[in-house]
């Protein structure tokens, strides 16, 4: 065939992929639970013990506001665990002040972490910690690990473990919405929400074979004590990077029941500071997702390149205009039905190929820092890129 007929072909294929996305998502994320739709009174049948685990590393400007809105909560069978990470900026002060506001029966109790052990991760580490004393102490149903950034509406525990239990969750992820500091925020997460639905799709979490549909949020991660167990815990990933993709994983490669709902506002955290702040948080992050492989990660950008910006080239040419205009009809569509999941508004998909750009120059950028340091530097500590390798193999 002709160089022009393999064009012609390509640009269909997009026009098609694109095409079979929307469509999919219109129909696919209406099936997904939104709280905000149902009973603003419900309660988890018996009102069983929750166990709420907040890490923390300097971060003294956000914690104070999310341990307050957990403390406002509406649910009375709740309890806090807030573990101090080897601050540096106060952070530990502050817990301790607010565990002695709350008084010796307060909902609040604070562990701090002075020195990390060999062959942890910051995060992981503090949050098997917490877990480990919360079931020795309280002996919790159920156990939601969340992070120190994150707000949350009074009723947003009791509707979401409600659904959890009525649900028969082993593990249940309620959504947050993003908050959007500014334009170039809201157009990036835009970007990474919509292109999040090629990654998983949501109304498939709750499909125990559909196991590449594994969803795990590190700001509302909530599981029974006994699936937690059964997971080996945070002790089974004491060196993931991305912890909550991975625990989402085992869960469904152990056929365990995961389940996810939309709850608009409930749960609300701003992801960073401006589009370098995204940058920043993404270079930490994506290298990780291909598993520290450098060809994996470099055909997949190629891949990216043409899905995304194929589109806008073909345009330009005669014989492909009619399937980039419907691929990128397509494309605003996504946008359009995605917006109910975090509020994002669809006229983000302005950006989206300026996004396009960004976004790869980060899976560069990750690619290319982690292998200049030979690893990855999280929460002050520095991680060999041969141990993290090693890591992510045996969970595989």
């Amino acid at each position: 065939m002709s160089v022009g007929l393999w064009v012609r072909l390509i640009a269909w294929l997009i026009a098609l992929l694109w095409g079979w996305k929307a469509v999919t998502s219109a129909v696919g994320l209406g099936r997904v639970p939104n709280l905000l739709r149902k009973d603003p009174s419900a309660a988890p049948v018996g009102e069983p013990m929750l166990v709420v685990v907040i890490p923390a590393r300097d971060e003294v400007a956000d914690i104070e506001a999310c341990l307050r809105s957990l403390l406002a909560q509406d649910y009375g069978a709740l309890h806090v665990v807030a573990v101090d990470d080897r601050s540096s900026d106060g952070t530990g002060a502050l817990l301790d002040a607010l565990a002695a506001e709350q008084g010796g029966s307060g909902r609040l109790s604070v562990l701090h972490v002075t020195e990390l052990p060999e062959g942890w991760l910051g995060k992981t580490h503090a949050m098997a910690m917490a877990a480990r004393h919360a079931i020795a102490m309280y002996r919790p149903e159920y156990l939601l690990f969340s992070d120190a950034d994150v707000l949350f509406t009074p009723d947003a525990l009791r509707r979401g473990l409600a659904e959890a239990v009525e649900t028969r969750a082993d593990h249940f992820v309620l959504s947050p919405t993003p908050i959007l500091g500014t334009v170039g925020e809201a157009v990036m997460l835009g970007f990474l929400q919509v292109m999040g639905l090629w990654a998983v799709r949501p109304w498939k979490v709750a499909d125990g074979k559909a196991e590449s549909d594994a969803m795990g949020i590190g700001a509302f991660n909530l599981l029974r004590t006994e699936a937690y167990l059964a997971l080996g815990g945070f002790d089974a990933l004491r060196l993931q990077i991305l912890e909550d993709l991975t625990l989402a994983r085992r869960v469904k490669q152990m056929g365990l029941r995961q389940r996810i709902a939309f709850g608009p506002g409930m749960v609300r955290l701003h992801w960073a500071a401006g589009v370098m702040g995204i940058v920043q948080v993404m270079t930490k992050n994506l290298f990780a997702i291909f598993g520290f492989q450098t060809l994996r990660l470099v055909v997949a950008c190629g891949a990216f390149l043409v899905l995304c910006l194929g589109p806008f080239v073909g345009l330009a040419m005669t014989g492909t205009r009619v399937p980039s205009v419907l691929a990128l009809g397509a494309i605003v569509w996504v946008y359009w039905v995605a917006r109910g999941m975090g509020r994002i508004p669809a006229w983000t998909a302005v950006g989206f190929p300026f996004s396009v750009c960004l976004f790869v120059f980060s899976l560069l950028r990750s690619m290319a820092v982690t292998l200049r340091d030979g690893g990855v530097t999280w929460r002050g500590t520095f991680y060999p890129l041969k141990v993290l390798r090693k890591n992510v193999q045996l969970l595989r």
